[in-house]
């Protein structure tokens, strides 16, 4: 069985003989584990179960602002403070959504395809995926600010309904270029939960995010396609609603937010989880043996019948050791030893 064989077999719920687990690397986590082993190679021999690129917004840099960028959106990042990732908007494009003349740009489709075709080139035998971020209610904070859109939601809900569609009619185009390859599945990246709950409260969500999600969802379903869904934060009070509109799996996963044996209790036939290896709580502050055990812990209540892709919780923040990262790696490349 090969890497996306055991995937597949995950997604579909079935016992496998390795858990297939991912890392990925922010450029300054990568940096440091570089210098830390004088090995540039050292991403590829860690290696993983899965391969995809993501679309987030083409960035143009701005080459009179350092460390600013210009998605086609129009909107422009600042990665100068804190984020250095992603980086936070400097100035929302729309002021008041009733008034509202923004036009989106026209997706690129030739730029698109382009990706998608160096993905495929070089997928091996890894479950090979597109990723589409910002989508929906990131993308609508993004162009009006959090507060705005939250604000909408209330005084504004049939404008801002309206405006929604015009972010899922976009992502479809998109979806649908994607959907002309051999892909085995589609990502969405979108964030909806804190700490505790929803950002905008499950009503909403229901509301505003779930038919334009379920959308997006049937589109990749009707093609025979995995849908795979990243939200950070507490999706506790959705991941029924989730199952319902097509999900197969769930990413990110985080067991300080999490009643893992729960959720697997009560969804665990139903919901492949991706995740589980806390960059909050435990890749920052633990020793690596400390690492090791609470991996083991977590792959030994998540992996029964499959449904499990073990992988930190994001993509490797700059606040974690190198050397857990490699003990990380260590078990996830030598799990008879471990499981």
């Amino acid at each position: 069985m090969n890497r996306r064989d055991t995937v597949i077999a995950a997604l579909n719920h079935k016992p496998t003989n390795a858990v297939p687990y991912h890392i990925e690397f922010t450029a300054q986590s990568l940096s440091r584990l570089i210098e830390a082993t004088h090995d540039p190679d050292i991403e590829k021999k860690i290696d993983t179960y899965l391969h995809y690129a993501q679309y987030w917004g083409w960035p143009t840099e701005l080459p009179d602002r350092s460390e600013h960028f210009k998605d086609e959106f129009g909107v422009v990042w600042n990665r100068s403070g804190a984020d250095k990732d992603i980086g936070v908007v400097e100035d929302p494009q729309i002021k008041d959504l009733e008034n509202c003349d923004y036009q989106f740009p026209q997706p690129d489709p030739e730029r698109l395809r382009r990706d998608i075709e160096k993905l495929m080139a070089t997928k091996e035998d890894r479950f090979t995926f597109m990723g589409f971020g910002f989508c929906m209610f990131e993308r609508s904070w993004s162009l009006m600010g959090m507060e705005n859109v939250l604000i909408n939601m209330i005084v504004l809900p049939e404008e801002l309904e309206a405006f929604f569609d015009r972010i899922c009619d976009y992502f479809l185009r998109l979806a649908d270029v994607a959907l002309e390859y051999d892909l085995d599945g589609i990502y969405f990246g979108d964030d909806w939960g804190q700490q505790r709950g929803l950002i905008m409260g499950p009503a909403n969500w229901r509301r505003f995010i779930k038919p334009r999600m379920a959308r997006l969802y049937q589109r990749v379903k009707s093609k025979g396609k995995y849908v795979i869904q990243h939200s950070c934060g507490d999706c506790n009070e959705i991941l029924g609603d989730l199952i319902e509109i097509g999900i197969d799996c769930y990413q990110t996963f985080q067991p300080e937010i999490y009643d893992i044996h729960e959720v697997k209790r009560k969804y665990g036939d139903r919901l492949a989880i991706w995740g589980g290896v806390s960059t909050q709580q435990v890749l920052p502050r633990l020793k690596p043996k400390e690492v090791q055990d609470e991996i083991v812990r977590v792959v030994k209540v998540l992996r029964g019948s499959g449904g499990l892709i073990i992988a930190p919780t994001h993509a490797l923040p700059s606040d974690v050791p190198p050397e857990n990262i490699l003990a990380m790696a260590e078990v996830f490349q030598n799990q008879e030893r471990f499981f």
